[in-house]
């Protein structure tokens, strides 16, 4: 091609890097691909795999940390195949530090992890170098980083010592590990991404809205701070109405709020239009009610013309509450937030309802979260990918030290278990499982 005065594209670059790479010389695989430039072409992350790989497959882990550093400048996010390999080249080089990096970084970019990279991850903590790492931290220092970061992770470190407890397990419907004891958390956005979330979804209001009225709404949120959860009424109230006639049910609305009230003994926020507001209030049927919540100061009218999405989302992300509402924010407003941990605050504040013949049910957020869990006392637990319909049935891999989980009850029954020959084929049955695939095994390294 080139002798033909033709420039080959990234496609083209791509193959041939992997025609190298299937040659092991990832060295020329790489140079390829930092050629792309001279031809105007970008790199894609499929590019790189070839001499990635290559470099990973040789233990060349200098090389391979070169090649991530290419990738990252070029604007490209590494995918779990590619995390997966830089953690088994350094684990296998004995790199502690960069292990953890990569664990941390395996974490950040997806929930559950695929089987080949929990044999990756299981290998390292049951090998020679996983034992040596681990240290001792101030308890007060790693509680703080874990709250200011969301819960689920704090990154400063290994912590402990000794060998690792690598075990395949479940967890309960309540977030217990049935492998360790400890309780997994349901994992929010840090305190920094809180905040620059506010600000932006300030900054969207007050350039669509009237910014006098988003104004005096923030002005009134800020005198009006103990809510612990917001209503979206216009969600609630026309909830499988007939939207041809114009309903809304206020038995609805009503329902949600004494239910938020009966179980915390504090009222919550109802944001609706003030438009919706005033057409109810002629209503003789849901006068009293309506000005029951305007007394008690938990009814607040957007005025007309705005868009209540804002004021509903901006009040639970400032007040940090649950949300009532089963508006999937798949709107173009929730689009210009344009934040990747927009789904992750979803999963930890939205509460969805159902209406069943009358009766009302609220489905709250799940008491722990998918995803990577580092724990303040130095444990992982790893969700493994795979389509269940029931999450107790979803294997994880529980990774511990005996000093963290000795005091556990579970883990107490687990080493009853194990001395009482309750085994198969080596594979101790985990007193919390209900399938075969719950099953506790240990990694031989």
């Amino acid at each position: 091609m080139l002798s033909s005065n033709i420039n080959p594209n990234e496609a083209t670059i791509t193959a041939v890097s992997r025609l190298a790479a299937a040659k092991d010389d990832a060295g020329y695989a790489f140079e390829l691909v930092k050629s792309l430039a001279k031809y105007n072409e970008k790199p894609r992350l499929r590019t790189y795999d070839p001499c990635l790989f290559c470099y990973v497959k040789n233990l060349d882990a200098e090389n391979a940390y070169d090649v991530e550093k290419d990738i990252l400048n070029n604007g490209l996010c590494l995918e779990e195949p590619e995390i997966a390999a830089l953690l088994n080249v350094s684990a296998e080089v004995g790199n502690a530090d960069k292990v953890y990096d990569y664990m941390l970084k395996l974490r950040a970019c997806g929930k559950c992890v695929s089987e080949s990279t929990t044999e990756v991850v299981g290998s390292w903590f049951s090998g020679e170098f996983g034992e040596r790492v681990g240290g001792e931290w101030d308890t007060g220092r790693v509680r703080d980083v874990v709250v200011k970061n969301g819960g689920g992770w704090h990154g400063l470190g290994w912590i402990g010592n000794g060998k690792w407890v690598v075990r395949r397990t479940s967890v309960g419907s309540g977030g217990g590990c049935c492998g360790c004891g400890e309780r997994l958390a349901c994992v929010d956005i840090g305190k920094d991404d809180t905040e620059k979330f506010a600000q932006s979804v300030v900054a969207l209001a007050v350039e669509r809205e009237k910014r006098s009225n988003f104004t005096q709404f923030q002005n009134w949120l800020d005198e009006h701070n103990d809510f612990e959860a917001i209503v979206d009424g216009a969600n609630v109230g026309l909830y499988q109405q007939n939207f041809a006639d114009g309903g809304f049910s206020v038995p609805q609305l009503e329902a949600v709020v004494n239910e938020l009230h009966n179980r915390r003994n504090k009222w919550p926020l109802v944001i609706l239009h003030e438009k919706r507001i005033n057409a109810l209030l002629a209503n003789p049927c849901n006068r009293d009610i309506l000005e029951e919540w305007i007394d008690e100061g938990i009814l607040y009218g957007t005025p007309v013309g705005s868009n209540d999405d804002w004021y509903w989302i901006y009040a639970c992300v400032k007040l940090n509450c649950m949300l009532v509402t089963n508006d999937e924010m798949r709107d173009h407003i929730f689009e210009l937030l344009g934040s990747s941990f927009f789904p992750r605050w979803k999963e930890r504040h939205q509460v969805h309802y159902t209406f069943s013949k009358g009766q009302l049910k609220l489905e709250m957020p799940p008491s722990y979260s998918l995803v990577i869990q580092e724990s303040e006392k130095g444990a992982w637990h790893v969700p493994i990918t795979g389509e269940y319909n029931d999450e107790s049935l979803r294997p994880w891999l529980c990774i511990t030290r005996p000093e963290i989980c000795k005091d556990s009850d579970e883990f107490s029954k687990c080493e009853e278990s194990r001395e009482s020959g309750k085994m198969i084929n080596g594979i101790v049955i985990n007193p919390c499982s209900n399938s075969s695939n719950n099953s506790d095994y240990f990694y031989n390294g």
